[in-house]
């Protein structure tokens, strides 16, 4: 928040005041925290101006706040929306957008901001996606169009032997802490983890393809499919997604030891 505030002449809250208010919004709503493997309490910060302009400029005033909702499970096979917000858990099948680009090549842009216009550039291309079938669009780097980016609205990884790889942050692709957190996790399990570009043929050629998301989490990617090709890829509990899942969730649910000190108490 505070990377993309700059960006775009923002002020943001300290870092003591974003805890204390994600604090205050989850005791407040305490009731309505899921049971244990039932859902969660998903927790939506926002930064947006709201002081009185009409001119092309920074807004004299801003307010900061959060709003949470409860959410359950999304699988392909259950089709319920459950308080507008999707959590994505069954294998993905994507497809290639070779047309449409998400963000310009470069960090001159703000493919790396979050910010609406990291996400209003897809509805198209996902809207036609999924007419046709498929979960998610896969977009390309819009200088060359031979490199994956990034899904719709979470990052990807590929999976050869017992490396994977993931395309290189730098400022198309909006930086993801689930992924940065996976890749944390993924060397520890004793993979070797590069950040670097990833090509097309290199994609098509991988064992494992998954996606990383605040609401996904880690979710396996069952297939891909780039013009007329569709490759098929490795999904099930021994895939390394699973695994990575079953360690990340187990330390959010406290399940799992937090060596990290990735996770904060609230009382």
């Amino acid at each position: 928040m505070k990377r993309s505030a700059d960006r775009l002449c923002m002020p943001s809250p300290s870092n003591d005041q974003f805890v204390n208010a994600v604090k205050q919004i989850v005791l407040a709503n305490k009731r309505w925290v899921p049971p244990s493997g039932k859902g969660s309490l998903y927790i939506r910060p926002l930064l947006m101006g709201t002081g009185a302009l009409l001119g092309l400029a920074p807004a004299p005033d801003y307010t900061f706040l959060i709003y949470c909702s409860p959410v359950g499970s999304y699988h392909k096979d259950k089709k319920r929306l459950i308080s507008s917000l999707l959590i994505i858990t069954g294998a993905l099948n994507l497809k290639v957008e070779d047309k449409l680009y998400k963000a310009i090549s470069g960090s001159g842009g703000t493919g790396g901001i979050k910010s609406v216009t990291n996400y209003a550039p897809v509805y198209t291309a996902i809207t036609d996606a999924k007419a046709n079938g498929f979960s998610d669009v896969l977009f390309l780097d819009s200088a060359t169009g031979k490199y994956i980016e990034e899904a719709s609205a979470c990052n990807v990884f590929v999976v050869k032997g017992n490396a994977s790889f993931t395309p290189a942050i730098d400022g198309t692709i909006l930086p993801g802490i689930m992924g940065k957190s996976i890749i944390e996790i993924a060397i520890d399990l004793g993979y070797r983890v590069l950040e670097r570009a990833v090509s097309v043929e290199e994609m098509l050629g991988a064992d494992e393809m998954f996606c990383t998301g605040t609401a996904m989490v880690v979710n396996s990617i069952a297939s891909v499919t780039y013009k007329k090709t569709r490759m098929d890829y490795k999904t099930g509990p021994e895939a390394l997604s699973a695994k990575l899942r079953t360690t990340l969730v187990g330390i959010q649910t406290g399940c799992v030891e937090d060596k990290k000190s990735w996770t904060v108490l609230v009382d």
